[in-house]
């Protein structure tokens, strides 16, 4: 079979052994030395299971009519007895469809042949179902199994018998052979039912079991007279039931989530920024760290613990060592991605998601060893993750736009897409559909249009970023078709505020981020949404003065920002806390404070909060303490007072505190799935196929040496005889090299491996034979003690 099969192979043309290795990308790794060993790889059980598992529901339902019509001695089957089988019954399946169906297990080189003497791989049979079509194994196979008296086979043997006790049996054990010959055709029965017990008892079922009982083939053949051999065919994918809406409503609806994890994602960096999580000792956060991040963010748990992870694989939360412990803090590359466009930060973060190997749903859960599952730990690590989103979002972009199928509707079509896949993986399926309606990759249930060029980020280019980056000749982050899909549907970003008599200030849509900036540090976020809320305080304004604003900055920076007339209290405050603001100085002598307000010094000293400091006065205006003076600063700041540091000139040190950070992070990229083809491109393929033709060609010329090359490369000899018979080479190349005659030369390759080739010797010395290969036309050089054996070419 595999001499037969690689003669197939070896037959087929550069272009249909191409589409072979696209359709079947596991045969190049590694790459084949020759069709032989391309078709031994074909062939084996897990190669045929990864192929079949990327098959639809009907092309494996036309794949049982193969193995069902096939002939018991020669093993082969006709396209017109698939097509017949399959298009009995009255509305089957079109021939053209089955055609089809076989054209696709051709082109995955699963069956061979010409039309009327189709042959399957051996491994078909091995890998999949004995039950085909649902029907039960022949009555003779069932003779090891319960029939050991034969009285199975014997009455399906006789049509007439046969149709006369199944015409004989009560009605509730022919609803029990009707539910088996629909498939599955195996059943339990705990303490043989009365129905169970009369079938086996008139020979209508075989117990393969205590309690196991079975269908014989040509019973459930018998019964599916109507229906068909194989039963109902599947030829079409499920279509979801509902008529789709505008794709401009799920964009929109899409959009505004989108808007809404971004946001949220920030929120949870900067509540980690403002309060560092610990990481557990087996990795992870903790359930109550997640709780206060979620409180803080206004986000339920589950939702906190996406975003989590999906910042987690976009590079942008991270893991730093502080003293003795490991937090949890926003990486180095979050300041960037927070300076970018609103629709870049959710690139980044939709396709780190996309790229994830992870599973946020089991957060909260315990693994087998009743070990609880922690968001970020490792326990989530889930390498199906990644194709299970994929599958997804492709199901939903081949349906119209606009389409939003229900959660069953759409594992049923996955199911008909890739059946054997899908078993035991319907969980995947639906927490990605989740996650995607979470993150805004679809809207009301329907792929948005920018979540389709999600999808298609990193699909036949090698070169492209799932993040949104590009090389350097290419588009720029900002201007790539995806964030201009989303930016086209996201509110503009404003550059102004409305500052109300409360000292709130409304942001009346997405901010830019130098405006955004600019607010965080003059102001305390409050609430976020469509128009986010701030309130200035007198700490807020404080921190703004601490930074290296003045008075004067900040009123010009509302002046400049606000929509609305600055409210007068607004005016006030700033006033009184830039007056107070650096009224007292800190400084070094371990350490002092001054001040040009005597009365302030005297408050100070006579405050009791500041006791613990040890403040003695050295003069009017000037005070002491053993303490340093970043103690002294943060006492009197906690104490409400305005103090600044200053220098050994007496110059007001302003700095913006430093955030600290994570060690930068890679961000994930898309992986290709294990099942489709790798990007390949035509060059290359066309490479591996010739370098596969070459290996063809060397084993078949090898065969073709002479006995005496082929004896010396393949036994073992003795030192004296292995020394005469490279004497006798050495001679027979030296006279090669005179005559420039072609010559055999068995040789031990770089690998150990015995090899033989005809050459045309060009020079011999110095230890190394340079001969041109009489195929190839190339020019090789044997090292003269790897040569084994050599003859003439004649």
């Amino acid at each position: 079979m595999t001499t037969e099969y690689a003669d197939h192979l070896r037959a087929l043309p550069d272009d249909a052994l191409g589409a072979l290795l696209r359709v079947r990308p596991d045969l190049i790794t590694p790459v084949p030395t020759d069709v032989t060993v391309l078709a031994a790889r074909a062939q084996t059980r897990v190669s045929v299971a990864r192929t079949l598992d990327t098959l639809d529901r009907f092309t494996l339902e036309i794949l049982d009519a193969l193995r069902l019509t096939r002939e018991p001695d020669t093993r082969t089957t006709s396209l017109a007895a698939v097509v017949a089988m399959a298009c009995a019954p009255a509305g089957g399946p079109e021939p053209a469809r089955v055609a089809e169906a076989v054209g696709r297990l051709r082109a995955r080189s699963l069956v061979y042949g010409p039309d009327d003497t189709l042959t399957l791989i051996p491994t078909v049979d091995e890998v999949c179902s004995p039950y085909l079509a649902g029907l039960g194994r022949p009555a003779a196979d069932l003779a090891t199994a319960g029939d050991s008296d034969g009285a199975v086979a014997a009455l399906m043997a006789d049509p007439a018998k046969l149709r006369r006790t199944l015409l004989s049996a009560p009605p509730e054990a022919r609803a029990v052979l009707d539910r088996l010959a629909e498939g599955p055709p195996v059943g339990t029965s705990t303490n043989r039912s009365e129905p169970v017990t009369w079938l086996l008892e008139h020979h209508l079922l075989v117990a393969t079991g205590d309690d196991a009982v079975e269908l014989p083939r040509e019973l459930g053949l018998l019964l599916r007279r109507d229906a068909g051999p194989l039963g109902q065919l599947h030829p079409l994918p499920p279509e979801p039931a509902g008529q789709p809406r505008p794709e401009l409503f799920a964009d929109r609806a899409g959009a505004g989530q989108a808007m809404n994890a971004v946001r949220h994602t920030e929120d949870l960096l900067e509540a980690l920024h403002e309060e560092p999580a610990p990481v557990l000792r087996g990795g992870g956060l903790g359930v109550l760290p997640l709780r206060r991040l979620a409180r803080a963010a206004g986000i339920a748990e589950p939702l906190a613990a996406l975003l989590l992870e999906a910042a987690m694989a976009a590079g942008l939360l991270g893991e730093l060592e502080l003293g003795s412990e490991t937090v949890f803090l926003p990486a180095a590359g979050y300041d960037l991605w927070r300076g970018t466009p609103l629709a870049q930060r959710w690139a980044v973060l939709a396709g780190a998601w996309l790229a994830m190997p992870r599973q946020p749903g089991l957060t909260g859960g315990r693994d087998e060893k009743d070990r609880p599952l922690t968001v970020l730990s490792p326990q989530l690590e889930r390498a199906g993750m990644p194709a299970a989103r994929r599958a997804v979002l492709a199901a939903l972009a081949e349906l119209a736009p606009g389409s939003a199928p229900s959660a069953d509707e759409l594992l049923e079509r996955l199911r008909w897409q890739a059946p054997r896949r899908l078993r035991g993986r319907a969980e995947l399926h639906r927490e990605a559909l989740t996650e995607a309606a979470e993150l805004g990759v679809t809207g009301s249930g329907a792929l948005t249009g920018y979540g389709r060029q999600l999808l298609e980020v990193g699909h036949g280019d090698p070169d492209a970023d799932p993040l949104g980056r590009r090389p350097e000749a290419e588009l720029p982050p900002e201007q790539t078709p995806l964030v201009l899909a989303l930016a086209a549907l996201l509110p503009p970003p404003v550059d102004h505020v409305l500052v109300q008599a409360d000292l709130t200030v409304v942001v009346p849509g997405p901010p830019e981020p130098a405006l955004g900036a600019e607010l965080d540090l003059v102001a305390e976020h409050e609430s976020g949404g469509g128009a986010s809320v701030y309130r200035v305080t007198s700490a807020s304004l404080r921190r703004a003065l601490d930074a290296g604003y003045a008075g004067t900055d900040l009123h010009a920076l509302f002046q400049r920002r606000s929509k609305t007339p600055v409210p007068q209290a607004l005016t006030y405050l700033i006033d009184d806390v830039a007056r107070t603001h650096g009224g007292l100085r800190t400084g070094g002598a371990q350490a002092y404070l001054r001040s040009d307000d005597e009365g302030l010094v005297s408050a100070v000293l006579a405050d009791r909060r500041l006791s613990a400091l040890q403040l003695r006065r050295l003069a009017p205006t000037v005070l002491v303490t053993p303490f340093s003076s970043g103690r002294l600063l943060a006492a009197l700041r906690d104490a409400g007072y305005a103090p600044v540091p200053e220098d050994a000139s007496g110059a007001a040190v302003l700095t913006k505190p430093k955030s600290r950070r994570a060690a930068p992070r890679a961000a994930l990229e898309p992986q290709p799935d294990p099942l489709e083809a790798p990007g390949l491109t035509e060059p290359r393929l066309l490479g591996i196929i010739e370098e596969i033709r070459r290996g063809d060609a060397r084993a078949r010329a090898a065969r073709r040496a002479p006995a005496e090359v082929r004896a010396a490369a393949g036994h073992p000899m003795s030192s004296l005889t292995a020394v005469q018979a490279h004497s006798q080479a050495l001679a027979v190349l030296q006279q090669a090299v005179r005559d420039k005659a072609k010559v055999w030369v068995g040789y031990v390759d770089a690998h150990g491996a015995n090899a033989s080739r005809l050459v045309r010797p060009v020079s011999l010395g110095a230890g190394y034979l340079r001969a041109e290969d009489d195929r190839t036309q190339t020019l090789h050089t044997f090292a003269l003690h790897r040569i084994t054996a050599a003859a003439p070419a004649d």
